[in-house]
């Protein structure tokens, strides 16, 4: 899959809220957050019915996030998951991803692993953990590459990656942490998220 793959899936989107949801019962109303896009972590036993339940609400595009095998990717796309993303580069899930025909974002950390990804025909990957001094180095001799930043960013730091021209989208966990998942407050996370849409469009 290449990266034009992922961008006509995000539609235009550029933050992508990275949940960690232990209740499939609070899929419903996170569905309802205000974001385009979002990434399901593939953490939690009820992981499947949460990417059912959010997939099928109209106007969202789920991924399934921290995909590590390509079993997971298996389960997560028969879930409903419309892309992929892994913490790292593993060739048999990204070979069952390309089968299934979704999106794969592998992630990354260095030249040499990015250099495999783009040796196996990806040139959309994952940043992780996010850093803007490594985003630099590796943008200058990889022209072409686009870059999903994830881990460590929050709203104080949503502008300055999405001002680069290589990153394609920027995945944060602070629109809806476990904190507020724990107390039930979507309206926080409502707002965290509108304030990130809103961020990433102005």
């Amino acid at each position: 899959m290449t990266g034009t793959d992922l961008a006509a899936v995000l539609a235009g989107a550029r933050v992508m809220p990275v949940l960690t949801v232990p209740e499939p019962a609070t899929a419903g109303p996170l569905a309802a957050g205000g974001a385009r896009c979002t990434e399901v972590t593939f953490r939690t036993p009820g992981a499947e019915q949460v990417l059912k339940t959010m997939a099928a609400h109209g106007g969202l595009a789920v991924g399934a996030g921290t995909v590590l095998t390509a079993e997971q990717a298996e389960r997560a796309v028969a879930a409903g998951a419309r892309f992929v993303v892994s913490p790292g580069f593993d060739e048999e899930a990204i070979a069952r991803c390309r089968a299934l025909g979704v999106p794969v974002v592998p992630g990354i950390a260095t030249a040499t692993e990015l250099m495999r990804a783009l040796k196996a025909g990806i040139t959309t990957v994952k940043l992780f953990p996010a850093e803007a001094r490594t985003l630099c180095a590796l943008a200058a001799p990889f022209p072409g590459v686009r870059f999903v930043p994830t881990g460590g960013i929050d709203a104080s730091r949503l502008a300055g990656y999405l001002a680069d021209p290589t990153v394609l989208a920027v995945g944060g966990s602070w629109m809806a942490t476990p904190a507020h998942l724990d107390k039930g407050d979507y309206e926080e996370i409502r707002r965290l998220t509108a304030d990130a849409v809103e961020r990433s469009t102005t």
